[in-house]
């Protein structure tokens, strides 16, 4: 089966960043890490990182544009690993399993990593502004689109089904089905198992 998911455009992944421009990325991450751990994602402001930096505010909000891409890009790191396993790791997240398994994988493997940056995640929702998709979500969405088609479904049935099953796994979701409603994380994974299977069945 033919993986025709898009590589994850992540926030400020450049190909070939200069080697200056690493180390003060670099910097400013781990003052960003340092406050995180410190106060927590609600002290994290950009002038808080510039003076932990040692740098102008300026600098932060050129580097990273505002604050959701602050936040986004401190989970960077494991978004490419999630990318990397997603094309080309062993299946059934990986490629090489029938498309039902690959979407549970997905599910199961994405309601880990919100449960692992959650407030993070959250935090960076709460930032972004407009009705602009953020990239990740872009491309995560449009793999899930991809396994709909490969399950059978026509495109405009894949295109809808596709948003409805992401918006399950948005943080604010995850983290309020554990904090709200008192679910754990076995249970949401065994949700998103129930969703697939139905969204399979309609193809069959």
């Amino acid at each position: 089966m033919a993986e025709t998911a898009p590589t994850l455009p992540l926030h400020d992944a450049t190909p070939c960043e200069r080697a200056d421009a690493a180390r003060n990325r670099a910097l400013l991450l781990d003052a960003a890490r340092q406050i995180v751990a410190r106060e927590g994602v609600q002290g994290l402001t950009m002038q808080a990182v510039a003076d932990a930096a040692g740098v102008g505010k300026g600098t932060v909000f050129r580097r990273f544009e505002d604050r959701a891409g602050l936040l986004h890009a401190l989970v960077d790191d494991d978004e490419v690993a999630f990318q990397e396993n997603l094309l080309r790791g062993p299946a059934p997240l990986g490629p090489g399993s029938p498309p039902a398994e690959r979407l549970s994988a997905f599910g199961v493997a994405r309601i880990a990593f919100v449960l692992r940056h959650g407030e993070v995640l959250r935090a960076a929702e709460r930032s972004e502004c407009g009705s602009v998709e953020h990239p990740v979500r872009t491309a995560h969405r449009m793999h899930l689109q991809v396994l709909l088609r490969d399950a059978g479904h026509d495109e405009a049935t894949a295109t809808y089904m596709s948003g409805a099953l992401i918006s399950a796994l948005e943080p604010k979701v995850i983290l309020g089905q554990i904090e709200r409603e008192g679910l754990d994380p076995e249970q949401l994974e065994d949700g998103w198992r129930t969703l697939v299977a139905a969204a399979a069945s309609v193809a069959a």
